[in-house]
């Protein structure tokens, strides 16, 4: 068990990497011009390959984390109301994912976007994401 748990702490701990970094890269994408360039392009390629990569990690951290609940108990009985928070921690950040697929798609077909301030805000929420996971996780406060 311990190495399915080991694991599944990398492939989400990578998930949530990719997570933190596509907002900013649409940060960069709100600040520059929308004609095609050079760096456009660029940042449109980085964006697709990082979002198709946050895919896989996100199965594969999601399989190991189904392994845990369904094979070892993790998170059944009584007490462990945590695991329910922690499972809308994680559809929140399959919600969040879907939003940057979405607002990739916008960004590609030049749709406008809101400015780069506002996308600095919103790279906070896998920040608040995976700060109440950790905190359900190891707390586990109710």
């Amino acid at each position: 068990m311990l190495w399915v748990k080991s694991f599944h702490i990398v492939f989400v701990a990578s998930w949530f990497a990719g997570l933190f970094y596509l907002p900013r890269i649409f940060v960069n994408l709100a600040m520059v011009d929308i004609e095609p360039s050079a760096e456009r392009d660029r940042l449109l390629l980085m964006a697709r390959k990082l979002l198709r990569f946050t895919h896989m990690l996100s199965v594969v951290a999601l399989v190991l984390g189904v392994v845990l609940w369904a094979f070892y108990g993790i998170g059944w009985g009584p007490g462990n109301a945590w695991m329910h928070a922690k499972l809308v921690v994680v559809l929140l950040a399959l919600a969040y994912q879907h939003v940057c697929s979405r607002m990739l798609a916008r960004f590609e077909v030049g749709h406008a976007m809101p400015g780069h301030v506002w996308f600095r805000w919103f790279n906070e929420i896998p920040v608040l994401l995976m700060v109440l996971a950790v905190v359900l996780v190891v707390v586990k406060p109710f």
